[in-house]
């Protein structure tokens, strides 16, 4: 374990916190490594045949790059396949000495190839394509072994497998030779014969570590007597310790020992403390016990024995000498609580300190991990967390260790809200943090996009963060998550709210390129099918209006997603919101502005030019629905037809004079001092239309526009004026012959509004942003 010196809180002695260290960037070769894992034809050629991967020709990696793409393709979501472990076949050019896979699709063959590099560690687990005959390969490459660890869901000791192998390793008296055996994991193995576990164990002579957690039937246990060097013995939710105490008193080195039981049921003893006192006193080596779950720490009723007392009467030899570690989670009468414990570190579920202790004790352990997980969060959502980057570090630890455990990733999701909405700027400063939470979390939703309560823990605490800004570096992956709580959640859900929400504030801050990269995953297809379907049950309510405010956003100054507006019946759809819901104002000033869009850009405006849609755009320019938004996001709708000229007027009724005397009209009758419910990021189209001299109603809509925002928001808008030449533009219309003098009266507000503005003190904003 690790001693900790942490800045961010009272750390414990356990663990590093995750908030430490966090200041620098991402090293290259972590970059390079991610990079690579994403793009192997960087470094691999594919067979056209069997889609194998190969190292390109030439090239040979060391085994610390081996080793480094190995894991790193371990850790990310892809799993590892034959056709990935093919990039090893060649021992010439590749080199691995330690490998741990975990949910793999390997087959026999692929750790036949990995065994071959002749390791010194290996480790797998819910590989369920291995079977036994994986046993004469580990004999076979196995010599080098130190470290073997076969965790769950394999059949490589199925007894229906090995029943089926030769009998000639029994006959030789072992199941395989791996002479340097130091470490052996064999977790989850169904019940096996006495001898099968003498011939595995006999020759292993070496082992200091023996892992046979879950397994369900180890008998008495005699078969490890000659194990004189074993330092750590793991038995967890292993059946009838007590018949195995005689063996387990034998090995008298050792200094671990975990009898814990996940199951309440299994860790029952008749004489309990009988049992404690009697593998403490065997074991004086003992450092670190483990009996979470038994009963086996009595009732807490003190005993005194040699003058010393302890809540735990097994214990008292130990009262003196106290353990470096004691699980003591979820065992009987709450013995975590007690007050005369003999240890150092104490796993239970008493405080803070146990929990975490817990947490990191049984991180591999999903039934006990997900209990803890769970105390975790009450800790959280109801009392002062003290060492919140270390509890942060282990949610974050479990979550990516075990995404496929809804469970887990439910409870520590809940966490992470908690600790984002909780830690202060002390988080929300740090990128790396940010960015390993973000990664979590989307990890979690990617795994369980169907689960509506670990989708809502996700975007509730995605909602905690700066959208976009937090959010960019994994920008696609999320906006496919946000989009598929769109359809592919229940309808009016909290979770389609909130994914919709969150969908609109992305598309409302990101920039052209990440707009098109919305409209190309498909966001403006998703947004028609929630207004078609909201048109179809007859709802006005808060989706339909924040599906037209995303698509408003998505096609800002990017006609690549308004064409794809009009290609999946946008207009169509228009029209029948109108007429279905004439009344609503929030959607009117949202479609209008959406089609404000689409008629900024030239080669679109023709699908706008008919009779009912002109006709529509012309009625729509008496509104006065939300102040004077609706009638002025018609009124631009128009002047962007109208620029193109009276030849490009096509429709007869109604007449271009008619919309276009409706249009002067109405900017007459608007307050020029209007608070606006409007956000430009450029005035370019604006601009653009403020140099049509060919149509002066065109400039009178362009022009007031400007004077009212330099006369509302000066401090936003006259600096774009400026930075993007409106200044200029806005002398030559005053001075042209051609405009009325209603538009140049209107330019010279907006002249003014600028100068008031740079005589205020505001010069060194314009400044800043000419110089930016």
């Amino acid at each position: 374990m690790l001693q900790s010196k942490c800045r961010h809180s009272n750390a414990l002695p356990y663990e590093m916190c995750v908030f430490c260290n966090t200041d620098a960037p991402d090293s290259l070769v972590d970059i390079c490594f991610n990079y690579v894992n994403k793009h192997l034809e960087t470094v691999c050629k594919c067979d056209s045949s069997t889609g194998d991967l190969q190292l390109m020709d030439g090239l040979a990696l060391p085994v610390e790059l081996c080793e480094r793409l190995l894991n790193v393709r371990c850790n990310s979501l892809t799993p590892v396949n034959s056709k990935f472990i093919n990039i090893f076949k060649n021992t010439d050019c590749t080199r691995i000495k330690r490998v741990r896979l975990r949910k793999s699709e390997i087959q026999d063959k692929d750790l036949e190839i990995l065994l071959k590099h002749r390791l010194t560690e290996l480790d797998i687990s819910h590989s369920p394509g291995l079977t036994a005959n994986c046993i004469k390969y580990i004999t076979g490459y196995g010599g080098n072994l130190v470290s073997l660890g076969i965790g769950e869901n394999t059949e490589i000791f199925s007894p229906e497998g090995y029943s089926k192998l030769d009998q000639e390793d029994y006959e030789n008296s072992f199941i395989f030779l791996t002479p340097n055996l130091k470490r052996l994991s064999l977790r989850g193995l169904a019940s096996m014969q006495p001898e099968f576990y003498m011939l595995l164990l006999n020759p292993l002579t070496n082992l200091t570590h023996l892992d046979l957690s879950n397994c369900s039937d180890l008998h008495n246990f005699s078969y490890t007597k000659h194990l004189s060097n074993l330092h750590s013995l793991i038995l967890y939710n292993v059946s009838g310790i007590d018949s195995k105490l005689h063996a387990i008193c034998k090995l008298i080195n050792l200094r671990h020992l975990d009898i814990s039981q996940s199951k309440e049921e299994n860790g029952k003893y008749k004489k309990g403390t009988k049992i404690l006192q009697t593998i403490v006193e065997c074991l004086p080596m003992l450092t670190s016990l483990d009996i979470s779950g038994t009963n086996l720490a009595g009732r807490g009723v003190a005993e005194t024995m040699y003058g010393c007392v302890s809540d735990i009467p097994g214990l008292n030899s130990r009262v003196n000498n106290p353990f470096q570690y004691l699980g003591l989670y979820e065992t009987s009468h709450d013995a975590c609580l007690r007050h005369d414990i003999p240890a150092k570190l104490i796993a239970g579920n008493a405080n803070e300190e146990q929990i975490l202790v817990a947490a990191l004790a049984y991180l591999d352990r999903t039934d006990m991990l997900q209990k803890v997980m769970n105390e975790l969060f009450h800790l959280f959502r109801f009392e002062n967390i003290e060492h919140v980057g270390q509890a942060l570090n282990i949610v974050l630890e479990a979550m990516n260790r075990h995404i496929d455990e809804r469970h887990i990733q439910i409870s520590g999701s809940a966490t992470l809200f908690y600790i984002v909405k909780g830690t202060g700027r002390e988080l929300h400063d740090d990128v790396n943090v940010k960015r390993k939470i973000i990664t979590t979390l989307l990890n979690g939703m990617s795994a369980h996009k169907k689960d509506d309560t670990m989708m809502r823990n996700g975007c509730l605490t995605l909602c905690q963060f700066k959208i976009p800004m937090d959010v960019l570096f994994d920008y696609e992956r999320l906006v496919n998550i946000l989009l598929h709580s769109v359809d592919g959640m229940a309808q009016e859900s909290f979770v389609q709210r909130i994914g919709i929400y969150l969908l609109n504030s992305l598309a409302c801050q990101v920039d052209g390129d990440q707009k098109v990269k919305l409209g190309e995953l498909g966001a403006i297809e998703k947004m028609i099918w929630l207004i078609r379907d909201r048109l179809d049950r007859g709802i006005c309510d808060d989706v339909l209006e924040v599906a037209w405010s995303t698509m408003w956003n998505v096609t800002d100054e990017t006609p690549e997603n308004c064409r794809k507006f009009l290609e999946h019946m946008g207009m169509q759809h228009f029209l029948l919101c109108l007429e279905k819901f004439p009344d609503k104002e929030e959607l009117l000033r949202n479609m209008m502005g959406l089609l404000g869009n689409v008629a900024e850009v030239k080669e679109l405006r023709d699908f706008l030019q008919t009779s009912e849609y002109l006709s529509v755009f012309s009625t729509l320019l008496d509104s006065e629905s939300d102040g004077i938004e609706v009638s002025y996001n018609a009124a631009g709708v128009i002047s962007h037809i109208a620029s193109d000229g009276a030849d490009s007027w096509t429709v007869v009724a109604p007449s271009r004079g008619f919309v276009l005397g409706k249009m002067v009209s109405a900017i007459d009758r608007w307050d020029l001092d209007s608070q606006r419910n409007i956000n430009y990021r450029s005035f370019e189209p604006i601009l653009h239309l403020v140099q049509v001299y060919h149509t002066p109603e065109c400039q009178q809509w362009a022009v007031w526009a400007l004077a009212n925002l330099t006369k509302v928001y000066p401090e936003k808008y006259c600096v774009l004026v400026e930075t993007e030449g409106g200044l200029h533009l806005l002398q030559e219309v005053i001075m042209h012959p051609l405009p009325p003098m209603r538009v140049k009266n209107l330019a010279a507000v907006v002249l003014e509004n600028c100068r008031k503005f740079k005589e205020s003190g505001w010069q060194g904003i314009i400044d800043e942003s000419l110089d930016g």
